[in-house]
């Protein structure tokens, strides 16, 4: 039999809280969970050394958007660093090879002190560039899309986006002993946008990278 006393608004105040009540846990749960397709693997803290971070903490870039996360983040392998570190190693150690073969003999002695300091800023310099050249030149994988940067020096970078929807094709390269071993290779995005091609060169994991690609282009 109803109850004649309590008024309207009380009743609806009623049912609002058995409602609230019987809402069940698991809703909450995957109201709360993202709607795009997530491996379970553990996220990555960031590293300013790290050339593969999946999910990493606590990172950002220019453009990225308030509800946009950041889903992996790429750099070359740092094994393709080797090349330019031993170069600078023997660059660092030139200078000793004056005193066998003292081809600067005949310059007065404060002439031969500024010619070696002159000679490690190069070095100095050729170090710093190539290392933020190495630094900068970051692929960026978002649960929206893809953005490339490159780094060319300090007063030039050039950088690319596309939406996920807008990728065609993906595939990676990855041929070699060093490569295989280090395992590390290219991975090819063909797209539908103005910039047709994405290029992510010598990246850890390409297998994995094309994994995620591949399921977020699927989803959309």
């Amino acid at each position: 039999m109803p109850d004649i006393f309590v008024s309207k608004e009380a009743k609806e105040e009623k049912k609002e809280v058995v409602h609230k009540k019987e809402l069940p846990k698991e809703k909450k749960i995957e109201s709360a969970s993202p709607t795009y397709p997530v491996s379970k693997k553990k996220r990555h803290r960031y590293s300013p050394f790290n050339s593969y971070m999946y999910r990493p903490q606590s990172v950002g870039f220019e453009t990225k958007q308030k509800d946009e996360e950041i889903l992996l983040l790429l750099r070359r392998h740092p094994i393709t660093n080797v090349p330019w570190i031993v170069i600078t190693i023997l660059m660092i150690l030139a200078p000793l090879g004056l005193r066998i073969f003292p081809i600067l003999d005949f310059l007065p002695p404060n002439y031969f002190a500024v010619a070696v300091i002159s000679w490690y800023l190069i070095v100095f310099a050729f170090a710093l560039e190539n290392f933020l050249i190495w630094f900068f030149n970051v692929s960026i994988v978002t649960n929206k899309r893809i953005v490339d940067i490159d780094f060319h020096n300090l007063l030039y970078k050039e950088v690319s986006d596309a939406e996920i929807e807008n990728i065609e094709d993906v595939t990676y390269k990855m041929g070699g002993a060093v490569r295989t071993i280090f395992d590390y290779g290219d991975v090819l995005v063909q797209t539908a946008s103005e910039v047709p091609n994405f290029d992510f060169l010598a990246v850890p994991k390409p297998d994995e990278v094309v994994k995620v690609l591949q399921q977020l282009r699927d989803y959309y």
